[in-house]
């Protein structure tokens, strides 16, 4: 299959991962509460990760939409990449570091890792994004998401 039907693939993995973070996350959080440095409440936790669903869902329509190098197939792209980098960037060294389940893990790991990877490798293969923008906006994307869920995750 072609990454312009693929790329669907994301908003998907998205929502199962998130969906698994919204579950598991405010306990999880609760439990662990002296060893993180912010404390999120339930409310917050699920409210940004609705945000990032929908994020993942308008970015993939309007890639699909407008095509090859348009800025959105760049935003996904980079949105993927921050996917992918999700999964190196808590989950697996948290569970690692704490010798426990950390929420989002395992769609991290079984569904974030392969899928991602596929599309990346798809969206280079198939000239939907190339060159340096390409590596611009894999690099930035996740900075600034980082950086905006960190931001928000520090607010009172």
């Amino acid at each position: 299959m072609r990454f312009k039907t693929l790329q669907w693939l994301f908003p998907i993995a998205a929502t199962v991962h998130n969906s698994e973070e919204a579950v598991f996350m405010p306990r999880w959080i609760l439990a662990h509460s002296e060893q993180l440095p912010f404390h999120p409440g339930r409310l917050k936790i699920w409210c940004g990760l609705l945000l990032l669903t929908v994020a993942a869902c308008a970015v993939t329509y309007l890639s699909a939409r407008k095509g090859k190098q348009s800025v959105w197939a760049y935003l996904l792209f980079g949105y993927i990449s921050a996917m992918l980098a999700n999964v190196l960037v808590p989950h697996i060294p948290a569970t690692l570091v704490l010798r426990e389940y950390t929420p989002g893990v395992v769609t991290a790991t079984f569904v974030n890792l392969p899928v991602m990877s596929t599309l990346l490798c798809l969206a280079v293969s198939e000239r939907w994004v190339n060159g340096l923008r390409a590596g611009v906006y894999a690099v930035l994307v996740p900075v600034v998401l980082g950086s905006a869920i960190v931001a928000t995750l520090a607010l009172p």
